[in-house]
């Protein structure tokens, strides 16, 4: 081989290199996005470069591989919508204790599915790698219950955030916490048939 075609054949190799290496990164880099939906956007403004950002994603993913995560049976499911729509007929009446208790109710679904609870962010991080979907919600009603214990929040802003607390609620509790209204024909369709067929 010529001293020329030693050159060109490394320039093909790094070339193919580099090429190679973009497809990996740009595949991990969709992954993350399609796992982390928001929270890869949240993170990337957060951290100094996209790199770093990427990064915390991947140490999210192994810190979260590490939990024993449990799924919820039935009754503890029903359980704990009939606690949720306890909570939302008691906001009528004292919305910034309500607050407190969806707090309270939410932390206690976390710790019963496996996941820590102790530090805010560190919560966060945890949740983001199956739950990034409602992490805004979390945060926005996070900060309205730290206002609210400071009594800086609105009743508007304590009912958005038992709105924004009912967003990951249901997100963790695999279903709406609260059955949707039903119209008299749901409730008794064979009265709906009944009449449809005189």
């Amino acid at each position: 081989m010529s001293p020329t075609q030693i050159v060109v054949t490394v320039l093909v190799i790094l070339v193919v290199a580099a090429v190679a290496a973009a497809v990996v990164v740009a595949g991990r880099r969709r992954s993350l996005r399609q796992r982390f939906g928001p929270e890869y956007d949240h993170v990337v403004a957060e951290r100094d470069s996209r790199s770093a950002a990427e990064r915390e994603l991947r140490d999210r993913e192994r810190r979260h591989a590490e939990l024993e995560l449990v799924p919820l049976d039935p009754e503890s499911r029903a359980r704990y919508s009939a606690a949720w729509e306890e909570l939302q007929v008691r906001f009528i009446d004292s919305p910034a204790e309500t607050v407190g208790q969806a707090d309270e109710l939410v932390t206690r679904l976390v710790a019963e599915r496996g996941y820590p609870t102790g530090d805010f962010s560190d919560q966060i991080a945890h949740l983001s790698v199956e739950h990034a979907r409602t992490l805004s919600h979390y945060r926005d009603a996070h900060e309205i219950h730290l206002r609210n214990s400071r009594g800086e929040a609105s009743t508007e802003d304590l009912r958005q955030a038992v709105v924004h607390y009912r967003a990951l609620f249901a997100d963790l509790l695999g279903e709406e916490p609260v059955a949707a209204a039903t119209t008299p024909e749901q409730r008794h369709p064979e009265a709906a048939h009944d009449a449809t067929n005189r």
